[in-house]
């Protein structure tokens, strides 16, 4: 009787242990309580299919096996969907180039995708992260362990009734719409974005989740420093991506050269006031981007070469935020180091961006000039600058003892320490900024030179992301899941052993045990039999 209850319990409950080292089948709490919280069906479906190689299946059979862990806390169902479908999505195919066993090149296109049904509203959701350097084993690792975030952040969306707001400030000169074109394209997959100016209502901005401040090179007014200051002392979060020098694109296009001068917009107090200041200094890198110079004497037969453009730094991203965890290298131009200030201020800073292990500033004023492009690389002796950074906590009001400018409308109590917030700092504009080609837009991050493809606009998604973050879905970017590799030598060289193994092992192991039952079984049962 006992035995029967225990075979009818087992059979109908799931006992599920997630017994590997890096816990890769187990899933976050906020990722559980968002999807015990949905009242409606969710369905899945995944375009991952056809003809893969080993690589791509792993990546398909882990996004099956987390949607089944999905489904286990809410009404989630999963399918295979034809590629089909996704024409006219604005979605991109991966080419994958590989070598067969004799020698001839196959090319394949596959759909790395899934959409996410919910309400009547879909999300199509990217499953494959390329970053630039890395090898497909560690690009496809990279990708297994974005799905969990990938998959919640889609939810999270699709569960809003109503979307959360971004605002891009105008009014100082910021960078334009056509500008951050490809940004906005971007954040409008999770948020409605605006543009505006701030004007003199003080409260003009409690309606956004995030501002963001895209290269401005106007100064703010004192009545614009309050409403910002106000806005982030009330919860607000905001991105400062702010150069600190001035130089004309123009003048070297034009004449080959530009004076730099540092770029005064009246923020380094308040800047300060929060545990930041932006240099006015110019940074230079052996790693950079590369531009085309003519080198050659006859103006008419030019001859256009790529040398390196130091002024161009392509930054490292950090391992250690949630932001730039498995972002790609992020390209900059005229870009600044920003310095952590006010000591034990009881705010969590981390660094996002930084130069390389070879880099060097100057200070300003200076100019640069087009045809000084051979520098003495002797005096890249600096490593790591930081060019980015987050910050998280309560912050002090710079009008702690000030009376509001006049002229501001709708002014509320003035706050003077701010609830938990957070704030990102990038000392270069120049990163949110897109090209146009042939009146196309070109990725933000995209090289047109070298054809190569940075990730500006990931690291720039994730931050909006993160600063619009309450429920701690961006933590789940951490996640990490150790990449053990097949040692791919030794294995071809171990072939005919390894095989053998592998087939003969478990038939002896099987031997053995059966065995030792059937011994154990015939002692037992034969000293019973002797007794009676």
């Amino acid at each position: 009787m006992i035995r029967g209850c225990c075979v009818i319990l087992a059979l109908l409950s799931v006992l599920r242990w997630d017994l590997t080292e890096d816990k890769r089948y187990s899933l976050n709490d906020a990722t559980i309580q968002l999807v015990e919280s949905l009242d409606e069906p969710v369905e899945v479906v995944v375009y991952l299919d056809g003809d893969l190689n080993s690589g791509f299946k792993r990546l398909r059979n882990a996004t099956n096996e987390l949607v089944e862990e999905l489904s286990s806390y809410g009404d989630i169902t999963v399918r295979t969907g034809e590629a089909a479908a996704l024409e006219g999505k604005d979605l991109m195919p991966t080419v994958v180039h590989e070598r067969t066993k004799d020698g001839k090149t196959a090319q394949t296109t596959i759909w790395p995708y899934a959409s996410v049904r919910y309400k009547g509203r879909t999300a199509y959701i990217p499953l494959l992260h390329n970053s630039r350097g890395l090898s497909g084993e560690e690009n496809l690792n990279q990708s297994i362990e974005n799905l969990e975030y990938a998959f919640a952040e889609a939810l999270h969306s699709l569960k809003q009734t109503e979307p959360l707001r971004v605002a891009f400030l105008e009014g100082h000169n910021e960078l334009s719409e056509r500008e951050v074109y490809d940004l906005s394209r971007s954040l409008a997959r999770y948020f409605e974005v605006d543009r505006g100016v701030l004007g003199s209502d003080a409260r003009v901005l409690e309606p956004y989740k995030v501002v963001i401040i895209a290269d401005p090179q106007l100064p703010f007014s004192e009545k614009d420093k309050y409403i910002l200051d106000q806005y982030l002392m009330r919860g607000g979060r905001i991105l400062w991506a702010i150069n600190g020098v001035r130089f004309s694109e123009d003048a070297l296009t034009k004449g080959g050269k530009t004076p730099v001068i540092p770029l005064e917009l009246n923020l380094s107090d308040m800047l300060f006031r929060y545990g930041i200041r932006v240099n006015p200094s110019l940074l230079q890198d052996v790693q950079c981007v590369p531009v085309p110079v003519n080198v050659s004497s006859d103006p008419q037969q030019p001859n256009y070469q790529p040398v390196p453009w130091y002024y161009g730094p392509i930054l490292l991203t950090s391992q250690l935020s949630p932001i730039t965890r498995n972002v790609g290298q992020v390209s900059s131009s005229f870009a600044s180091h920003v310095d952590a200030v006010g000591g034990e201020d009881g705010i969590e800073k981390r660094i996002l961006l930084a130069t390389s292990t070879a880099s060097r500033m100057t200070s300003t004023p200076a100019e640069v000039d087009l045809a000084d492009l051979n520098p003495d690389l002797s005096t890249f002796q600096y490593s790591h600058i930081p060019v980015a950074v987050s910050m998280e906590g309560v912050f002090q009001s710079i009008f702690s003892h000030r009376l509001p400018p006049e002229g501001l409308d709708s002014i509320d109590t003035q706050v003077t320490k701010s609830v938990p917030t957070k704030q990102v700092v990038i000392a270069c504009g120049n990163i949110l900024r897109n090209d146009w080609q042939q009146g196309e837009p070109l990725p933000v991050g995209y090289d047109r030179y070298s054809g190569m493809q940075f990730g500006n606009r990931d690291f720039l998604t994730n931050a909006v992301l993160f600063l619009a973050d309450d429920e701690g879905l961006i933590a789940l970017r951490e996640k990490e899941i150790a990449l053990r590799l097949i040692n791919t030598e030794r294995a071809y060289a171990n072939k005919a052993w390894i095989q053998t193994v592998s087939i003969i092992a478990p038939i002896i192991i099987l031997s053995i045990i059966g065995c030792v039952v059937l011994l154990y079984r015939r002692r037992r049962y034969g000293i019973e039999i002797e007794r009676v």
